[in-house]
């Protein structure tokens, strides 16, 4: 099977550039992600050097990089652990719904977009992105902090109710019915909350499954589930890495520690591809005419996210510095937000290019702001592993 020259050329060339954009963001003690967002808008549709050959390779490497990000980033964590902090943060939850989401709807119906357009920008507008929050948190070295799992718990119930609006918003896009998307809807929750059983229940038995003395059969049994029980998310309108988190969650000890060594190349690999791909999504040229209402929209949103972020943050009781860090944590949007434009955009002439700018703005600020938040003197978060020490 002969490969194509431009295809190699074309990734050769994207890596050794986000290889050095990577080196130039440790150097300024920065993350990484918004020169990767920037390369990304640099090498996109519009761009000033396209790679249309490599155009496949980055979406599909995209989706990977959020299954890994998210695999990983439950392996820092316990199942019981965060099974308690999931229901003290259903309150979080109702209040990350009411201020993040009615900004969008109320924009949606200021610029004259019907039902179901304004309903897909609240949308856009409530949910964070999973995979920028996990590199982040990874990036800046706070998976041991106190205020993590609060921006943990939030982040998963947005995913959560993505799997009720996905279906909703899905089946009217495509000219279902009322009852087809209720029937979705249902579907999809029954099968994430069987999915956080299953886990909680079982899920210490799946570590004898999967350990393996050579790495290249732990790597391969891992990989190979998380994939399997994603996918199976995808299927029912749940999200991927909210089954790439459980199985996550779901391996501890020893073979949690050897998944994290062996997963942590391929991770940030693919997570480098993912940040690429946000930014290869956007056509400078349509976010001239939108920039100012993304702007505003932005400037509410990110607003309304600190808010959320310090409420959950306050109910497990973390100091102020710890709040202000999981409110800057959950600014970022991402890869729900362009699924749900993907989803309606087409049939909307506005919705697609001012989800898009909203979407690169709060991308790019969100690793600034959440790098700016003070760091503080580190605490041990009660409970966490040792050698991961935790701020206040």
């Amino acid at each position: 099977m002969r490969t194509p020259v431009a295809l190699l050329l074309e990734l050769g060339v994207i890596l050794a550039a986000l290889s050095i954009l990577g080196t130039l963001a440790r150097r300024l003690t920065l993350s990484p992600i918004p020169l990767y967002l920037l390369a990304g808008l640099a090498v996109g549709e519009g761009g000033v050097a396209p790679v249309p050959a490599s155009g496949e390779f980055v979406e599909t490497g995209a989706a990977i990089g959020v299954i890994l990000l998210l695999l990983v980033l439950g392996l820092e964590f316990s199942l019981p652990e965060f099974a308690v902090g999931m229901r003290r943060h259903v309150p979080s939850a109702g209040v990350d719904l009411v201020l993040n989401a009615v900004p969008g709807a109320v924009a949606g119906l200021l610029l004259g977009l019907d039902g179901l357009g304004t309903l897909a920008l609240a949308g856009a507008t409530y949910i964070s992105s999973s995979g920028i929050v996990a590199r982040l948190l990874s990036d800046l070295h706070r998976l041991g902090n106190r205020e993590t799992p609060a921006v943990l718990s939030v982040l998963v119930l947005e995913d959560c109710a993505m799997a009720l609006y996905l279906p909703v918003i899905a089946v009217p896009a495509s000219g279902g019915s009322w009852w087809q998307a209720a029937l979705g809807a249902l579907i999809a929750i029954t099968a994430v909350l069987a999915a956080f059983t299953v886990s909680y229940r079982w899920g210490h038995h799946l570590g004898r499954v999967i350990e393996h003395p050579d790495e290249e059969q732990l790597l391969l049994r891992v990989l190979g589930l998380t994939l399997l029980v994603a996918a199976l998310a995808e299927l029912v309108h749940a999200s991927a890495a909210v089954g790439a988190f459980l199985v996550g969650l779901a391996l501890t000890g020893e073979t949690a520690t050897r998944t994290r060594a062996v997963l942590g190349p391929l991770r940030d690999l693919f997570a480098a591809v993912f940040f690429l791909a946000i930014g290869v999504s956007v056509d400078p040229a349509e976010l001239v005419p939108v920039l100012p209402a993304a702007l505003a929209l932005a400037a509410v949103t990110l607003v309304t996210k600190v808010v959320t972020g310090r409420y959950a943050a306050r109910r497990d009781r973390v100091g102020r510095r710890g709040q202000w860090r999981a409110g800057t944590a959950l600014i970022a949007r991402g890869e729900f937000s362009l699924v749900i434009v993907g989803l309606v955009g087409t049939t909307h002439d506005t919705l697609g290019p001012l989800v898009t700018a909203y979407v690169f703005l709060l991308a790019l600020a969100g690793p600034l702001l959440t790098r700016l938040a003070g760091t503080g003197a580190p605490r041990p978060r009660l409970g966490a592993p040792a050698g991961r020490p935790a701020p206040p």
